[in-house]
C-alpha cells in the first residue's frame, strides 16, 4: 500500500485482427489502433501519459510526458486511444524520422 509504479506500453505494430477494437484515420490511412493502454488504465484507474520524443542531436533524445488524464474512467470508450493516436501523429509529422515504416501498421484491412 502506498507504493507508486509506472507501467509503459509501446504499441508500434498492428494489433492482431481479433484484437482490433478501434479503427481511425492515421496518417491518411484507415488504421487499426491499439486500445490496451486505455483499457488497462481504466481497469486500474491509472493516470495516462503520452511520451512525446524529440531528437536534440545525433544520438540524443529528450522525452516530455504529456498528461492525458488522471481520471480515465471519466472518458467514453476509445477517446483516450484517439487522443494518444493524434499525439503520435503530431510527433511523426514534426519529426518523420521517428516513424519506422517497417511497423507494418496497415497489413490488416477493415472487414467490409
Amino acid at each position: 500500500e502506498g507504493k507508486k509504479s509506472v507501467i509503459g506500453f509501446v504499441a508500434d505494430q498492428t494489433p492482431s485482427p481479433q484484437n482490433v477494437h478501434l479503427w481511425m484515420d492515421f496518417l491518411s490511412q484507415d488504421t487499426p489502433i491499439f486500445t490496451g493502454t486505455e483499457r488497462i488504465g481504466k481497469k486500474v484507474n491509472a493516470a495516462i501519459f503520452f511520451l512525446d520524443m524529440q531528437r536534440t542531436k545525433r544520438g540524443r533524445y529528450e522525452g516530455t510526458f504529456k498528461l492525458i488524464t488522471e481520471e480515465p474512467k471519466q472518458y467514453p470508450d476509445f477517446q483516450i486511444s484517439e487522443i494518444c493516436t493524434r499525439e503520435l501523429e503530431q510527433t511523426i509529422r514534426r519529426q518523420p524520422s521517428f516513424w519506422l515504416w517497417s511497423h507494418k501498421r496497415w497489413k490488416h484491412k477493415r472487414a467490409q
